[in-house]
């Protein structure tokens, strides 16, 4: 018999009674039933019950273990009485009666419990990850991140893509985020850099010639932590293809992601048809460019029903140039109730509040209601029902100003209200292509141009668009948006020189920082650039979809905490003084 298991703890079933077997785990839980002890026994693949009383020679030593001690025991597989069946487990015909027990590791009073499913402090999940990834959620999860990226690669070389590994230590680049810099010891004062993503390596694998590349990629990035996003490090599955245009690449990735979807949603409806939407109108319908489909709350503009109209907030806000006023309809939410509920929310957005009107049985029919509706009177009220498509108890929220002001806060007023009022879908996975996006931005104090998003996408209309105002420049750039979450984001490539400079020039770089700053990509413009263009899916944040958590970190292995520490391992820490010395370099004390 092998040294420590002839079967899993998820393997044996009635057709093994009578048999002698070994199994390994841990002791999921002891109890003591009037003298007869019964143990469950975990490992990664299930749960068994074990049992022993006082004629077996182990007793003392099976009374003797406690949770997560690991063990070995034979022992002799016995039927379940039929009032004693767990449906509910694989194993659950079966017990083991246990003639012989090891202790392969025993365990101190434990920081945090395996069985159940008590809360407790990230902090102490994270310091004690390994006891936490016991844990059967966690286990469920980490299964399902294999599964998920398992399938991510059988669906890409179906598609007769090839997996090719580029640099883990290369130079920096701009890529939205903070560099994680590694300083050199052989060229002292002189740093490589973590890739933020493979970008202008799997660019360079197109000019190579190969034809279709993908790659399950470790990305890093320097970022302020959020609950969807890690603040260190995170993979995607990145993919890139030559002489394609975007609608090639929307048409290659679909199957891939839907599939995942389909395969590992847990039965949840999964939208077959991705709409193609606008940034610019994804701000105005949903206040952000990762809508939640979800929620059937469209937001419209209304400004010409306030126009000179008795309210006179809004009236004198319409005079200034760039301002607007925007509707979010609200059907269900016609009661002052809700109305003030929704309004104290925007308040603690940090908004005076939202302006509202709802639609009312009155003494003639249907009457509007609300300090808007006595402000513009019946004939607007009128006219903006009509617009909204709303009825009897139904409502309308409004927010004004320049749309920058306030887009944010009206994005989080649709989720709220939609999630309120149960509007919103929770059982389906809604995705849209999110198109169209800006290529540049100007700083809203220093009004200095800067790409805003990947600065080697190719912008729209090629070196005539960079000629004109760069704020209306659109670039070949493109994000998909599911529930709430960006997954996916990627462009059309810049593939020629002249425009990819002139785009940086719009950009304040000049053509000899590109050439510092890129100079392998530049070269190998000059030698026969194919078009091409990718995207990349970002694992974690799919695994978290599927697996219905709020948190990423639920669904990666060892991840940090909030203040991008890793509690277990200890790092970030001090260098010693010999490295520093051997690297040339010296650190200077922060004021704390």
């Amino acid at each position: 018999m092998h040294a420590y298991r002839s079967h899993t703890c998820a393997d044996l079933t009635k057709q093994n009674v009578g048999d002698t077997v070994r199994l390994s785990g841990w002791v999921h839980r002891i109890r003591d039933h009037g003298g007869v002890l019964f143990v469950d026994l975990r490992d990664h693949y299930g749960m068994t019950q074990l049992i022993c009383d006082p004629d077996s020679a182990a007793f003392a030593a099976v009374d003797a273990v406690r949770s997560e001690w690991c063990i070995r025991i034979d022992g002799e597989v016995k039927a379940r009485d039929a009032s004693l069946v767990n449906p509910k487990l694989p194993t659950g015909e079966i017990e083991v009666f246990i003639r012989d027990i090891e202790v392969l590791g025993a365990a101190k009073e434990l920081p945090l419990m395996v069985f159940g499913d008590q809360d407790y402090p990230e902090e102490t999940r994270l310091k004690h990850r390994y006891l936490d990834l016991r844990r059967e959620a966690m286990q469920r999860n980490m299964t399902l991140r294999s599964d998920v990226v398992a399938s991510m690669r059988r669906r890409m070389w179906d598609q007769k893509f090839r997996e090719y590994q580029t640099p883990i230590i290369t130079a920096s680049s701009p890529e939205g985020a903070r560099d994680f810099l590694v300083p050199s010891r052989l060229h002292p004062g002189k740093f490589y850099a973590l890739p933020q993503a493979p970008q202008l390596f799997k660019q360079l694998i197109m000019v190579s010639g190969f034809d279709k590349y993908f790659q399950i990629a470790p990305c890093f990035r320097d970022e302020d932590p959020r609950a969807d996003r890690s603040p260190t490090d995170f993979y995607q599955l990145d993919l890139e293809m030559s002489f394609v245009e975007q609608q090639d690449v929307f048409d290659t990735i679909q199957p891939v992601i839907q599939g995942i979807f389909e395969e590992f949603g847990g039965g949840r409806k999964v939208d077959t048809t991705w709409e193609q939407i606008s940034y610019a109108d994804a701000a105005l319908w949903y206040g952000t460019d990762k809508p939640d489909l979800r929620n059937p709350i469209k937001m419209q503009v209304v400004s010409d029903h306030f126009r000179g109209s008795g309210f006179a907030i809004f009236a004198k806000l319409l005079e200034q140039d760039g301002t607007e006023i925007r509707a979010i309809p609200a059907p269900g939410g016609g009661s002052r109730k809700f109305c003030d509920r929704m309004n104290a929310f925007a308040q603690r957005e940090g908004l005076p509040g939202m302006g509202y009107i709802f639609w009312r049985a009155g003494d003639d029919g249907m009457e509007a209601a609300g300090p808007l509706a006595k402000n513009i009177g019946p004939e607007r009220t009128e006219a903006i029902r009509q617009q909204l498509g709303l009825g009897e108890g139904d409502a309308a929220f409004f927010l004004g100003g320049k749309p920058a002001s306030f887009e944010r806060v009206a994005g989080k007023a649709r989720t709220e209200i939609g999630n309120e009022l149960a509007l919103t879908d929770e059982n389906r996975f809604a995705f849209a292509w999110i198109v169209d996006f800006p290529m540049y931005e100007a700083d809203e104090e220093t009004g200095k141009i800067d790409f805003s998003h990947n600065p080697f996408s190719m912008p729209q209309g090629g070196l005539e668009a960079l000629q004109g105002d760069p704020l209306k420049v659109l670039g070949y750039q493109y994000d998909l948006a599911c529930n709430g979450y960006e997954l996916v984001s990627g462009a059309i490539r810049n593939h020629r020189l002249d425009v990819m400079i002139a785009a940086f020039e719009k950009a304040g770089y000049d053509e000899a920082e590109v050439h510092s700053r890129f100079g392998g990509l530049v070269q190998a413009f000059q030698y026969g650039a194919p078009p091409h263009g990718g995207c990349a899916a970002g694992i974690d944040r799919i695994v978290m979809l599927l697996a219905d958590e709020a948190n990423i970190r639920e669904v990666i292995m060892f991840p940090m905490n909030q203040r991008a520490e890793d509690l277990m391992m200890n790092a970030p820490s001090a260098p010693s003084s010999d490295q520093l010395m051997e690297l040339g370099l010296r650190v200077i004390p922060q004021d704390k």
